[in-house]
Formats: structure tokens, C-alpha cells, sequence
């Protein structure tokens, strides 16, 4: 039992690691910003600010609703789930105050965006990072 038990914590030591990489947000590489602070970030993506520092217009990209990584994203940027971020839109949607951040299905779907559009603003898990793309913020 000990020899099993010794096992599984090896194999979860070495093997989740990986699964456990920070979320970064991610810009085009020609975007002008360098970073956003924890509350820019919590400005940008709950719609209270929807601009980069030198005035143009973000493109606020957000991961399908049934992804972990949008999940992890919320719970640490703002400590709210998936369904209450979705109820939070909703009530500003009725009053017409602000709209969500465009859902795009997957990270792939993301970093694709964003390398088409300097003005794109996502995030992926960590471990999907590329050299396409720069990175901006953590939310770990």
C-alpha cells in the first residue's frame, strides 16, 4: 500500500506540474503595451476600461465558458466563477452599459487572433505559449 501511495505522489509531482502553469495574457507583437497590473487587467476584462495606454480600442478576447483556463482566469482575476462573470454581463448587457470580451473556442483560436490583430488581447494557459505573440500580464 505504501509502494502505491509513494507512486501516485511521484506520478503527481511529475506529471501535473505542467497543468499547473500560470495564465498569461498575451498582445500582437507590434502592440505598443509592455504590461497591465493586476487592476488593469480587472479594468479591461469587467469592461470598466476598454483601452490600451495609447488610446486605441482593445480587442478583449475571452475563452469558450466551458474552458478551465477561462474558469482559472476569473476565480483568480476577480474570484468570481464562470457563471457569475456571466451574470455580471448580463446585467450590464440589459442596461446597455458595456459589452462582454469576444469568445473565442480554444487558445489556439486565441493566439491566432491575436497574431492577426494588433488591438487583440487574450489569454492562454502558459504551457500554449509561443513566440508569436507577447506577453503582457500573469494571473496565476
Amino acid at each position: 500500500m505504501m509502494k502505491l501511495l509513494r507512486f501516485v505522489f511521484i506520478f503527481v509531482v511529475l506529471f501535473a506540474s505542467p497543468l499547473q502553469a500560470g495564465i498569461v495574457v498575451i498582445v500582437n507583437l507590434e502592440n505598443t503595451t509592455s504590461d497591465f497590473s493586476q487592476r488593469q487587467l480587472v479594468d479591461l476584462y469587467m469592461g470598466r476600461d476598454l483601452y490600451f495606454s495609447d488610446g486605441s480600442m482593445a480587442l478583449r478576447l475571452d475563452q469558450s465558458p466551458e474552458s478551465r483556463v477561462r474558469h482559472d482566469f476569473y476565480k483568480n482575476l476577480v474570484g468570481k466563477s464562470v457563471a457569475q462573470i456571466n451574470a455580471y454581463w448580463a446585467r450590464l448587457l440589459f442596461t446597455g452599459r458595456a459589452s462582454p470580451p469576444q469568445v473565442i473556442n480554444d487558445s489556439q483560436g486565441v493566439l491566432k487572433a491575436v497574431r492577426n490583430n494588433t488591438n487583440a488581447v487574450g489569454y492562454i494557459n502558459e504551457s500554449e505559449l509561443d513566440a508569436g505573440v507577447k506577453v503582457v500580464g500573469r494571473v496565476n
